[in-house]
């Protein structure tokens, strides 16, 4: 492998190939799909946080770190014989052209809307899906559990299985919190009416077009933000807040959770 000051994409192919070669990285060569399938799962997210910070050098980086790992899976076909990375490009080339038809071939569209319907219809056509239950199974089941349900719900609601509106949605919601309640008191079910009580949760977001796996994610950090705030507070009145009942911690969480609120009030 030739060792340059700028690089291009077969050079990646290369170095991938030269790294699992005979006289390359042992730890290359010992990896599958399988164990470094969550590597593939973190650089995507990577990739995903260097977006929404709108950082280009860091999605840059993070772009380079997924593609690595779309020529390293494709380097382990590559060396089993079953395809390699030029198959891959070539599969993803004719998935396009054939979904583009309004680009590509004679389809006239009216907008964006027409041109989705039209992806779903070839998408099923190609899959050789009849039923709406089809496209849910083919969701796939590595998406986080949030992004999963919603696009399942979607499939429902374009064939006009859904609620008229968000009201309906939120009646759904009381009523599975109403089981969870009743299912914890019982003692068995809860699992299944926690999972109920998500899923209900996923169908209001719908409504309120709000992505569902954002809003657990800013509610997640507004609570480490509360809890950092509540630390400090305790730190400065000369305590530690792991030593204090849960009464006081309590206390602490409320009045920082005041100040943050006060803060952001001021901001805007």
């Amino acid at each position: 492998f030739e060792i340059k000051d700028s690089y291009k994409f077969y050079d990646l192919v290369e170095l991938i190939a030269r790294l699992r070669g005979a006289n390359g990285c042992p730890w290359d060569r010992e990896q599958t799909h399988e164990s470094i399938r969550r590597n593939l799962i973190e650089e995507a997210c990577e990739a995903a946080e260097a977006i929404d910070d709108r950082d280009p050098e860091h999605l840059k980086e993070e772009l380079g770190d997924v593609l690595m790992q779309v020529v390293f899976h494709s380097g382990i076909e590559s060396d089993a014989g079953r395809f390699d990375i030029d198959d891959v490009v070539d599969g993803t080339c004719k998935k396009l052209v054939s979904r583009h038809p309004h680009v590509f071939g004679d389809v006239q569209v009216g907008g964006s809307e027409d041109v989705l319907k039209n992806w779903d219809e070839i998408k099923k056509h190609e899959r050789k899906q009849t039923y709406t239950s089809e496209t849910m199974r083919y969701v796939s089941k590595g998406l986080p559990a949030l992004w999963h349900a919603e696009k399942v719900q979607g499939k429902a609601a374009k064939v006009g299985f859904d609620w008229p509106d968000v009201q309906g949605a939120l009646d759904k919601l009381s009523e599975e919190l109403d089981e969870l309640k009743t299912a914890i008191a019982e003692g068995k079910g809860q699992m299944e009416e926690l999972g109920d009580l998500f899923f209900a949760a996923v169908n209001v977001a719908r409504f309120i077009d709000c992505d569902p796996e954002d809003a657990l994610k800013a509610s997640t950090m507004k609570f480490i933000d509360r809890f950092e705030r509540a630390e400090h507070i305790a730190s400065v009145q000369g305590k530690s807040f792991a030593d204090l009942d849960l009464q006081a911690q309590d206390e602490l969480y409320n009045k920082a959770k005041a100040m943050l609120r006060g803060k952001n009030d001021e901001q805007n």
